[in-house]
């Protein structure tokens, strides 16, 4: 990054907004869209986006509505500035690569490099060059089936999946590598929703939502924890809307206030653009960050002592409730108070509005899932959907909300480390192989194997490697030190600029973008966060005659590596993909008949069995209660806990712009959003600058952000929050999630010092600059408590 675009010279703090959506965001996605697109893509693309028979948006998986209750304009601000960004006309042609070296690029910063356009042709750095050049197709496909085939065990190769690949790409790509020989197939959902897949499958069986979107309308209560719909899913916000009209009331727990907790303005509704909007949040409760497991136990000690349970549901569905209902009985309030920042009496009022409700959906992303604790917050959060009987009935039932728009469709085709035996068994039985059986490296495994030399080789579907992981030095160094690294992208980024000795980017198609095959147009299917399946075409022209659809680059490369090893038809299934729908008929569960179900107008829900029948594929065939220790996290004298989170103006790691508007923040990314009080006793004032640093005890290495700007903000006393990737550095490797290893995002102990007093250039903080009181070591150790 540039220092001009380190300091942010034009970086404005205003009030934040008490508000979502509304006028203004009609304006910002209509002034992105055309600024972007112009105005014939602008109405070609987004009267298209989120239709029965248009194409789904590439950014959160929010379910859409039925197709006879869908808006002419059924996208947020948010989906606009991502098909803007993909849709946009600005070209990156071979030329552009021939202007600027790796290491120029390497230079500028995120938000830069995404503005510089679709990429047009394929790419290649040789060992020792300085810029990428130009390399036709089949020489790409023959480079890498050479190094692939040179490895000395298929299990030197990691192949990625961002949660943007269609349910076709993907099931092609794990079918790939399982060929190759490797199960080492990490996705993005290992850095989010790893803990929830991990805690649900052992609690009901499978690791998905329970509800439907019509069971979001029917609630008589919705609790959002650890999550900004708002920003991250914000066509979510409509439904809220929709369930406050029908009468339901809604719990938001968030350690800050955002916008989109308090007040929806919705642009599709008069009252939403010249009135006062919706009121959201019946109750806020500004939690502690990481206090969310001691609040979900004190909430089922007060449902307990009311004997607020469903006894029938608990008796005939439900294993563990007596060890539960001792374990949460027995809850010590002062530590529950110290953990959570919250008083008995606002813990008492959110109790009761379980207490009082007859069918409770529980939603959460983020702020649960990233954590040392995660998986058994997770629990938490089931034990009292259990506890109530608010699994398989209407208005009821548990809700991760997906931040990837097919992050879950990868993971039904396969895309999984630790993929399970029957999968497999159906994959031997399609294809005439035995697939490897040796689970595979997640995504955090399998940077600790790029470091350590044990793995040579690195695919990426989609995504942005290098800056959506923790610990970016480590991650930086690992990359770089691979023999081949191959991106698949549509645009610029970080990971293609952190590459190995040879490296290539093979551009490929869009969301927004006509597939036509030799067997004439294509359509893809996706899933979204309630297991629907539904079909998705583009409209528009291709951004280059040289671009390939995913399919055709994964099936080229296979081609390339395997040639006719074991039989598999690659050419089939890349010139009519009703061919990989077939196969996906044949292995996937659930997906029996899928090439009639997905054309439907809306598509098809696969089975859920705990919502479908109350029946739980658990090990005793049962919903199960668990109990938990309450853990403490001690954050030392002079430090704070610190969370990563969004800015409005993003997508991941891709930056729309330097903006978050409902936090006030404009003109910058580069801040710290801090308590009054905490601004006062650490020494500074608001709006001095800082650089953030931290310790892990494993390594003894302090890791460090730089310069970032004070922002007093309403969140509680000793927990900060900054945006990611610039956080993503102070993540250490090793600081995982129990069970999911998941990397714990969002609490991570730091200190901060004067700007310019604590960072080196590649990351590490100044022992000696840091303060005397950094010499002991600052990761906490949780405290277990009964």
């Amino acid at each position: 990054m540039q220092d001009s675009e380190l300091q942010e010279p034009d970086l404005r703090v205003e009030k934040p907004k008490t508000h979502a959506a509304g006028p203004v965001a009609v304006a910002v996605s209509m002034k992105r869209a055309l600024g972007h697109m112009g105005p014939v893509r602008t109405a070609r693309t987004l009267l298209e986006l989120n239709q029965a028979e248009g194409f789904d948006c590439m950014s959160c998986a929010w379910p859409d509505p039925d197709p006879g209750h869908r808006h002419v304009a059924e996208f947020c601000e948010n989906g606009a500035k991502a098909v803007a960004e993909e849709a946009t006309t600005a070209r990156a042609t071979p030329e552009f690569f021939a202007k600027h070296s790796i290491a120029d690029l390497d230079s500028r910063s995120e938000h830069w490099l995404g503005q510089q356009g679709r990429i047009t042709h394929p790419m290649v750095k040789l060992p020792g060059g300085r810029y990428y050049e130009p390399i036709e197709w089949d020489d790409a496909f023959r480079l890498i089936g050479e190094q692939l085939r040179s490895l000395a065990d298929p299990n030197e190769a990691i192949f990625y999946t961002s949660g943007r690949a269609s349910n076709e790409s993907a099931f092609v790509y794990q079918l790939f590598a399982r060929a190759f020989g490797t199960n080492n197939l990490p996705d993005c959902s290992n850095m989010c929703h790893e803990s929830t897949s991990i805690a649900l499958q052992e609690t009901i069986g499978i690791g998905k939502a329970s509800v439907t979107l019509d069971d979001v309308y029917d609630a008589e209560l919705i609790i959002l924890a650890g999550q900004n719909p708002g920003t991250n899913h914000p066509r979510m916000l409509s439904a809220l809307e929709t369930a406050k009209q029908n009468g339901a009331k809604i719990l938001a727990i968030n350690p800050l206030r955002e916008a989109g907790l308090v007040n929806f303005k919705n642009p599709q509704t008069p009252r939403g653009m010249v009135g006062p909007g919706t009121d959201l949040s019946d109750l806020h409760l500004p939690v502690k960050v990481n206090g969310d497991l001691a609040l979900f136990q004190a909430i089922g000690s007060l449902l307990v002592e009311w004997d607020c349970i469903d006894h029938e549901f608990v008796d005939a569905y439900t294993t563990g409730f007596d060890s539960w209902k001792a374990h949460v009985a027995a809850v010590d309030w002062n530590v529950v108070t110290s953990a959570t920042g919250l008083t008995r009496a606002q813990i008492t009022d959110a109790a009761k509005m379980l207490r009082d409700s007859k069918a409770t959906v529980f939603c959460w992303a983020m702020g649960l899932t990233q954590h040392r604790n995660a998986v058994a917050t997770i629990k938490e959060v089931t034990n009292l959907a259990l506890a109530q009987g608010n699994i398989g009935k209407r208005g009821a039932g548990l809700l991760p909300v997906r931040g990837h728009s097919n992050v879950q469709g990868d993971r039904t085709m396969g895309i999984w480390e630790r993929v399970p035996d029957h999968f497999l068994d159906s994959i031997q039985r399609e294809f005439g192989f035995d697939p490897p059986r040796e689970h595979g490296h997640d995504t955090v495994d399998s940077i600790r194997a790029m470091r350590d030399g044990n793995a040579h080789f690195f695919l990426g579907l989609g995504g942005n490697f290098a800056q959506a992981t923790p610990d970016t030095g480590v991650t930086f160094e690992a990359l770089r030190g691979m023999r081949t690294t191959v991106q698949i992208s549509t645009k610029i980024n970080r990971s293609h600029l952190v590459c190995g000795e040879t490296a290539l980017i093979l551009p490929t198609l869009g969301r927004t973008e006509k597939d036509v095959q030799s067997s004439g147009p294509q359509w893809i299917s996706v899933e979204d966060s309630t297991c629907s399946v539904h079909s998705s075409r583009g409209p528009l022209t291709p951004a280059s005659e040289h671009l390939r659809s995913e399919v055709a680059i994964l099936t080229g490369i296979a081609e390339a590596t395997l040639g006719a090893r074991h039989g598999i038809d690659w050419k089939d299934m890349r010139e009519d993909y009703r061919n990989i729908r077939t196969h996906i008929a044949r292995v996937v569960p659930g997906c029996g008949g899928y090439e009639v179900n997905v054309r439907r107008p809306g598509g098809f829900v696969l089975p859920h069995p705990p919502r479908d029948s109350r029946t739980f594929e658990t090990d005793s065939k049962r919903g199960v209660f668990t109990t938990s220790p309450i853990e403490v996290l001690h954050v030392p004298d002079g430090h704070v806990l610190l969370q990563t989170l969004r800015s409005h103006d993003q997508f991941n790691t891709t930056i729309y712009g330097l903006s978050d508007r409902y936090r006030g923040i404009e003109g910058g990314r580069r801040v710290v959003f801090v308590h009054r009080d905490d601004i006062a006793a650490l020494g500074y004032r608001n709006g001095e600058f800082v650089d953030l640093v931290t310790r892990w005890e494993d390594d003894d290495i302090d890791r460090c952000a730089p310069n970032f700007r004070i922002v007093e903000y309403d969140t509680p006393r000793g927990c900060v929050a900054a945006y990611y990737p610039e956080t993503n550095p102070l993540v250490p490797l090793d600081s995982t999630a129990t069970e999911s290893n998941c990397p714990t995002s969002k609490s991570v102990v730091i200190t901060m010092v004067p700007a310019g007093t604590a960072c080196t250039p590649d990351g590490h903080g100044h022992q000696d600059e840091v303060g005397s009181d950094w010499s002991h070591k600052t990761h906490p150790q949780p405290h277990h408590l009964s």
